[in-house]
């Protein structure tokens, strides 16, 4: 009766554990022969920082030609050098894009030129509406006078007030104005094509999006396949056209057809480091309508950090919307599998009674005891064996983030004796050629490249920690920030702080402080807190994403 009873659970034990085994293996192995081609996107995620490091540094060829024009007081050719860097910027990054815009405008200002001034504000109004800022995209475009632009700029110039349109409808969602604001978006769209060649990338790419908005989505498909097959598309433009084609093609259910062209975008975007995009998070959308969650999630947290580096308010709260229904899937996920653990565990535990039930039954009852303590003494040594990884692994951890720091502070150091030792020694032979070389370099520029990029990547791990820190002060208290500071000095300070650098004298290091005035910032910082007493427990209780 026993051996029957253990037979039964036994093959309703493998039926439980093996069936989903065998259904994982075949719905794994068809993904990956349907879906192979997001493999080549994974690759290219790996090389962000490439595509990145190549785009700053066509961004620091155009700045140094930029002294040289000042030096001539060429004008025409500072607005040319402004306008390439805003275009360098303007997909990457909102507010450096608006900063050298304004250098732009300024120069077409210096230069009397309205045709210049009306080319920037429309600019303008592009780069305002990218960045969700649409009132203001409109009142900086309304105020154009068109009737001295150019057919191109004309063209232009309705082409942004269409697409200014079309993104406020996608933002507000309201039928009583959605309507409108895609009628108003149409009417633009036939001005600017009225306006440019037909043979031209403008007018395949207003066209396209004109029958993609009237939800013309066959037309639609082959305008925007015209335009791919038949010219040479600017990376700009090939990430529009395979975007939106995976847009059209998930509209129509095509749900392998829209992934395939949203990972082209996806690609296409990464090469031009492109952040002000909306491949990525569709691209996650699909995945997650077939239930691949994990690289859904992946795609949708990579979407949100595009989103915001670039500082784009309409994609953060777009992408916001549905990368918690993403988690929550990843979650249940991860439960089903720590389910299917737990049930290997279980079997597992039943063998090892039944071994133990036959060993009791023909080994003596002392040679039982003692085969029982072998093998709890092999499971505390396991035991003992994992908590002594999990330890070693986060001392690593921690070892690492203090590396990171000490290297850095560091190098930047290094960099300083080296100019300085250099300008000592040199400077009696070829001062002029070695003092232009080394002044090139800027310790404190560095520094100030090391906080910043400091403060992303711990904004991007603990997102709320500006908000949380604020209200540990009255209301009345308020911490100034210098122009494009994310943190300024007492904040950094704590946030070293909250990361387990808690050592005076690392964050003196660090930071380029002395310990005393170190513990200035402290004491001050403290005291003008609510929590005093246990201040700082309360930044310790912040939490991470």
């Amino acid at each position: 009766m026993l051996k029957t009873l253990i037979d039964i659970n036994l093959t309703k034990l493998k039926l439980k554990l093996f069936t989903p085994l065998f259904i994982f293996l075949f719905i794994s192995v068809s993904s990956g022969q349907q879906y192979s081609f997001l493999d080549s996107l994974d690759q290219e995620i790996l090389k962000r920082d490439y595509y990145t490091s190549l785009k700053f540094d066509r961004i620091k060829k155009l700045k140094k030609s930029i002294e040289k024009h000042n030096l001539s007081n060429d004008q025409l050719k500072l607005y040319n050098t402004y306008t390439e860097l805003f275009e360098e910027y303007c997909s990457f990054k909102y507010d450096t894009a608006y900063f050298y815009l304004d250098k732009a405008k300024q120069s077409a200002f210096n230069s009397s030129s309205d045709s210049l001034l009306s080319g920037a504000r429309i600019s303008e109004g592009f780069v305002l509406l990218s960045s969700g800022l649409f009132k203001e995209a409109l009142d900086s475009l309304k105020i154009i006078d068109t009737t001295d632009l150019s057919p191109v700029d004309r063209s232009r110039f309705h082409s942004v007030l269409a697409r200014t349109y079309f993104d406020l409808a996608d933002y507000n969602k309201d039928p009583r104005f959605t309507l409108s604001y895609i009628r108003k978006g149409n009417q633009h769209l036939e001005k600017s094509i009225k306006l440019v060649d037909t043979e031209s990338n403008e007018y395949w790419a207003n066209e396209s999006l004109k029958r993609m908005k009237q939800q013309d989505w066959k037309g639609a498909e082959f305008a925007f396949t015209y335009w791919l097959n038949n010219f040479d598309l600017s990376p700009k433009y090939y990430g529009i056209a395979t975007s939106s084609l995976g847009y059209i093609y998930s509209e129509q259910g095509l749900n392998e057809k829209a992934i395939r062209y949203l990972a082209m975008a996806a690609i296409s975007d990464i090469k031009n480091a492109t952040r002000e995009t909306v491949a990525l998070r569709n691209l996650a959308n699909e995945l997650f309508k077939i239930d691949q969650v994990e690289r859904a999630n992946r795609y949708i947290h990579l979407a949100m950090e595009d989103a915001m580096t670039y500082n784009a308010r309409h994609r953060k709260m777009e992408i916001s919307a549905i990368l918690p229904i993403i988690e929550e899937a990843q979650l249940f996920n991860i439960k089903e599998k720590n389910d299917f653990l737990e049930s290997i565990i279980f079997l597992l535990a039943v063998l090892g009674v039944i071994i133990v039930i036959f060993i009791a039954i023909i080994i003596k009852q002392l040679m039982a005891r003692s085969a029982s303590r072998k093998i709890l003494a092999e499971s505390n040594e396991r035991l003992r064996e994992m908590n002594e990884s999990l330890r070693e692994a986060d001392a690593i951890k921690q070892e690492y983030i203090k590396y990171f720091l000490n290297a850095t502070s560091d190098f930047i150091k290094k960099i300083d004796s080296i100019q300085k030792s250099s300008l000592k020694k040199i400077i009696a032979r070829k001062p002029e050629e070695v003092i232009t070389i080394l002044n090139r370099y800027s310790v404190k520029k560095e520094r100030e490249q090391l906080f910043h990029r400091f403060d992303e990547v711990f904004l991007t791990l603990f997102p709320s920690f500006k908000a949380d820190f604020m209200n540990l002060f009255p209301t009345d208290n308020d911490f100034n920030h210098r122009n494009g500071e994310l943190l300024n000095t007492e904040q950094r300070i704590f946030a070293l702080y909250r990361l387990g650098i808690q050592d005076s004298h690392q964050l003196a290091d660090f930071m380029d402080l002395s310990v005393s005035t170190i513990y200035t910032y402290k004491t001050r910082i403290k005291g003008k807190s609510k929590y005093k007493e246990n201040f700082e427990e309360k930044i310790m209780e912040i939490r991470s994403i």
